[in-house]
């Protein structure tokens, strides 16, 4: 059997009452939860991804699970089988959704296939409703054995120039689902033909460890353990190592910047995927890199940077960066509007969508718009300001937790009837 992810007594943590998003969300949106999940009682979900740490899937997941459950639902978790090979595979896949060339050889084909087909014959439980996620289980329900479930394929991948070939592979797999969910309209490739297409964004957990509030003191004493310089100005990128989120040239924006504002400091904080055996090559590169500026931090989950940690840097930071050339939504973004920070971003997928519509000019085309735009934060405060009050609110009315909720148990209803 598929194994499953147990997450423990969180299931039972008080954090995971819906009625504590009340102040936060409006009552509306809390009762209308509770209704739509009153009306699914019996009906039980299983969320099946490759990865139970490291990426924004894992981390949605592991927030809504519990949530599910305290509002009644029938709700599981569980993983795909996968060796160091399939997933050095399947992260090829994921690069070739966003634009990247690929070599779909016949090998690689029967490899994606035979692992699909193994880990769904490990589907031994039977459930109303199966969510699956992103390119690496997306022929689970062509191979199921259970025809009389419901199937809802999730991409979470900026798949709006996808690699020809790949999509064509990919295609029905993708097909046999009975809907397809995309983070936005412009991701979803013209000539993919599915009974039931929907667009739901991401969203953040506002109680979560790495969003809460926490105190200034406590801020600082995490930055100052680190090493950071608390009377300089520090730039922070939090995202995974991966080469659609352009560290390299994060690290190139912050030397130009560095060149007309000598003090100011970068921090990259990275979480290291199970999923994910390229991230490893770009982070050894990343040290070469910050090897020879002593103002560059790099830290990891791996180094004992958790979310708590990571709360920490995003609030202590002055001005937060997202330089994607590609991206889905980036969690990141909105954990970091949340706190009111300022921040510089790529122009790129479900960032614009995240953005406050009034700052604009903050999205980037290039290393050196990217590090112009930061001196313009550094040299006026009150832009800071205003930025980060306008990115909190826009966070607060579209990407909280309860909204995503919401909208995957309308999606659950539409297909149960």
């Amino acid at each position: 059997m598929l194994p499953e992810v147990l997450l423990g007594r969180h299931c039972c943590a008080p954090s995971t009452n819906p009625d504590n998003y009340r102040p936060l969300v409006g009552d509306a949106l809390i009762d209308e939860i509770n209704a739509l999940a009153k009306d699914l009682a019996g009906v039980s979900v299983c969320q099946i991804n490759a990865t139970a740490a490291g990426g924004g899937v894992a981390e949605l997941l592991g927030r809504q699970i519990p949530i599910l459950r305290a509002l009644g639902v029938d709700a599981e978790w569980r993983l795909i089988h996968g060796n160091p090979d399939f997933f050095a595979l399947t992260k090829s896949f994921h690069n070739a959704l966003q634009g990247a060339e690929m070599d779909l050889t016949d090998a690689v084909k029967c490899t994606y296939i035979a692992r699909n087909r193994s880990c769904a014959a490990m589907i031994e439980k039977s459930y109303d409703v199966y969510i699956v996620h992103d390119p690496q289980p997306a022929a689970l329900r062509y191979f199921a054995r259970d025809r009389d479930a419901r199937w809802i394929w999730r991409c979470h991948i900026d798949s709006s120039t996808p690699n020809p070939e790949v999509c064509g592979f990919l295609k029905p797999y993708i097909e046999a689902y009975d809907a397809t969910v995309f983070t936005m309209a412009e991701f979803c490739p013209p000539d993919l033909h599915g009974p039931h297409t929907v667009f739901i964004p991401p969203a953040i957990d506002p109680l979560s460890t790495k969003n809460m509030e926490m105190p200034e003191e406590l801020v600082k004493r995490v930055l100052a353990d680190a090493g950071v310089d608390l009377r300089r100005p520090l730039l922070l990128q939090v995202s995974r190592f991966d080469p659609w989120k352009d560290p390299l040239g994060v690290i190139r924006a912050y030397q130009l910047a560095k060149a007309q504002r000598p003090e100011v400091q970068l921090a990259l904080v990275g979480a290291m995927a199970g999923d994910d055996p390229e991230g490893w090559a770009i982070l050894e590169t990343i040290n070469r890199e910050a090897a020879h500026d002593s103002d560059i931090y790099v830290f990891t989950n791996l180094t004992g940077v958790g979310n708590m940690e990571v709360n920490a840097f995003q609030r202590g930071a002055d001005i937060l960066l997202q330089k994607s050339l590609k991206e889905g939504f980036g969690l990141v973004v909105s954990e970091g509007l949340w706190k009111g920070k300022p921040m510089v971003a790529g122009r790129a997928g479900g960032i614009s969508m995240q953005f406050p519509v009034a700052y604009p000019d903050y999205l980037v085309d290039s290393v050196e718009d990217c590090a112009a735009r930061v001196v313009t934060f550094l040299d006026d405060a009150a832009a800071r300001e205003g930025f980060g009050k306008a990115g909190h609110d826009k966070v607060q009315q579209a990407f909280l937790l309860p909204r995503l909720i919401r909208d995957e148990l309308l999606l659950i209803t539409t297909l149960v009837g």
